[in-house]
């Protein structure tokens, strides 16, 4: 009588090989992707004399975060972080609803001239008026010196904009045409079945948008002048170029045995900005590939 092991598939040694090669090649590749990271890290909380030899590669030491506690003392520190804080939420949140909105307009097919319309928005993606006329535009809206500069002129992505549409026109179009039997209008079907289940997309377009938003600084260079405005990346990557007379400052005003040099300054500035975008990243990281790869089925 012969057994039967259900469910179990014997794998041959080159399986083997495989799955050990595969594992090896991730791990590495994980580990390069890291340690960027990782020795910024340890630099920004080691002895900042050894931090200038080039002596701290793969372990922190003379372990302390002093230069944390005097980057956060910079004037103005916390109204910058406010209004970046700020413009990424409603920022984000703004533009992923108009997009979607946008997306799921262009999917009517009985929309007077859609096709029309919508390949005049795409051509929005390769042509543009250029740097000086955007700029006497905005002037002349009166977004200088606005805190709506930071949201308005970037509220529609072209590029999330098509995302989202491949993503809706992949969804089954009996769901909205029996609500539109029972009697729903446009934006109850839009914001009853579309936007529920098009969640992946928008998380996904979300995160772009967020980071966008997040690490710019040329809208706050060319059209704010007051301080109260300046967004968290403007001010540090102004203190990040003059990180040889910041150190010393910092140094004269603090401890005489806390040496800050410029170099310990960059790293942890360059940490301040990163960690917070780091952070959201895990909250949408599982609708991250469902929704890029369900956008990319389509054209």
């Amino acid at each position: 009588m012969r057994s039967h092991h259900k469910g179990k598939i014997k794998s041959s040694a080159g399986d083997h090989v495989f799955q050990i090669l595969n594992y090896t090649f991730f791990i590495l590749f994980t580990l390069i992707c890291v340690y960027p990271f990782y020795y910024l890290f340890i630099n920004t909380i080691s002895d900042n004399s050894l931090v200038n030899a080039g002596k701290i590669m793969f372990y922190p030491k003379g372990i302390h975060f002093r230069n944390y506690i005097d980057v956060m003392k910079l004037e103005n520190l916390g109204t910058a972080a406010f209004n970046s804080v700020a413009r990424t939420v409603l920022g984000t949140a703004l533009s992923s609803i108009v997009c979607s909105y946008l997306a799921y307009f262009f999917t009517k097919q009985n929309l007077w001239m859609r096709k029309l319309w919508y390949r005049f928005t795409v051509a929005t993606m390769y042509f543009s008026a250029g740097l000086i006329p955007t700029y006497l535009n905005l002037r002349m809206l009166g977004f200088m010196n606005n805190f709506l500069v930071y949201i308005i002129p970037g509220m529609i992505s072209v590029y999330n904009m098509v995302l989202i549409k491949t993503y809706i026109e992949s969804l089954p179009a009996e769901l909205e045409e029996s609500a539109e039997i029972d009697g729903a209008g446009y934006i109850r079907r839009f914001v009853s079945i579309v936007l529920p289940l098009s969640v992946p997309i928008i998380a996904t377009v979300s995160l772009f948008t967020a980071v966008s938003q997040w690490n710019s600084f040329m809208d706050c260079l060319l059209y704010i002048t007051k301080p109260q405005l300046y967004t968290l990346q403007y001010i540090l990557q102004m203190y990040f170029r003059q990180a040889q007379q910041l150190a010393q400052q910092l140094e004269m005003g603090g401890d005489s045995a806390f040496q800050a040099t410029p170099k310990g300054i960059q790293m942890t500035i360059t940490m301040v900005i990163t960690i917070p975008i780091i952070c959201v990243y895990p909250f949408v990281q599982r609708y991250f590939v469902k929704g890029i790869m369900v956008g990319a089925i389509k054209g």
